[in-house]
């Protein structure tokens, strides 16, 4: 048992690097609160003042403030859906024996590693491109038009660019999950008669509920704040400008610092409010 000395002496070697990590987080936050009060421009005068909630009035007056907002979660929950949804299928397809499994599992795994801007001109250049793009090649062999993907479907495209970076993510979380099942469990149910839908029914997605709120709430932090795939394939036309993106979008067109870093701060109540809801309704997986 640890005595008071050895549980003080842990807290004053770990003190060091709470302390920095407390300064990496609070810091910026701090500098983010303070400008979003200010007139801030770098390129014109620097700064020019407090001004109070005008840049927060400012921000979420603007017309694309709500649709971006709506973008936002669309792209979340999207990718959320097809994620989970998909990474259980190959999960439970990736448990099986087979031929050469290790190698399809580095492939199966290995897009979560590829860059998200490289993601993106990969997918718009070799897949969506409607005249040399693979998927025009495609549609042209069964007769039919190639769609302009980024254009005509832009929103499912951004959904489908970024559902294929975060699989990978997703599939080894709950191929970890679906190995740590008891498979006496499993045997027991199809001895009883139990067919194969009833058994990932009642005894495999029960198994794998904790794994599935894990990945949601992870993918979720990061999705949030998705930018580069939106940067590199539409520039946020077409209906595909999320909130980080309209961020951006201000601060470069006003170069107005303080203006982004209040759309930075509805940012985190955005966040804050999707992860207390997530909280809520799937969070409680983690105490079962």
């Amino acid at each position: 048992m640890a005595t008071q000395h050895s549980r003080s002496a842990a807290r004053l070697m770990m003190a060091p690097a709470v302390i920095l990590l407390l300064g990496w987080m609070l810091l910026p936050l701090t500098m983010t609160l303070v400008l979003s009060f200010k007139k801030y421009l770098p390129l014109r005068g620097g700064d020019l003042g407090w001004v109070g909630f005008d840049n927060y009035v400012r921000f979420v007056s603007s017309s694309a403030f709500w649709p971006a907002v709506t973008t936002t979660l669309i792209v979340v929950g999207g990718v959320l859906i097809i994620t989970v949804a998909l990474g259980v299928l190959l999960a439970l397809l990736l448990d099986q024996p087979m031929w050469g499994q290790g190698i399809v599992r580095i492939l199966v795994i290995a897009p979560f590693f590829v860059m998200p801007t490289v993601s993106g001109l990969v997918w718009k250049n070799m897949f969506m491109d409607p005249v040399n793009g693979f998927f025009a090649h495609l549609s042209k062999a069964f007769g039919a038009e190639p769609i302009q993907w980024l254009s005509q479907a832009s929103l499912p495209s951004l959904i489908m660019i970024i559902s294929w970076q975060w699989l990978p993510f997703a599939t080894l979380i709950l191929l970890t999950a679906i190995q740590s099942l008891d498979s006496e469990q499993v045997e027991a149910a199809e001895m009883d008669g139990a067919g194969a839908i009833s058994r990932f029914r009642f005894i495999v997605l029960p198994h794998l509920a904790r794994a599935m709120t894990v990945v949601v709430l992870i993918q979720t932090i990061f999705l949030l704040s998705v930018f580069a795939e939106i940067f590199v394939t539409t520039a946020g036309a077409f209906g595909t400008k999320t909130l980080t993106y309209l961020i951006f979008q201000r601060v470069l067109e006003s170069q107005n610092v303080g203006l982004g870093s209040a759309g930075g701060v509805y940012a985190i109540i955005l966040a804050n409010l999707v992860a207390l809801f997530l909280m809520r309704v799937v969070g409680k997986n983690l105490d079962a």
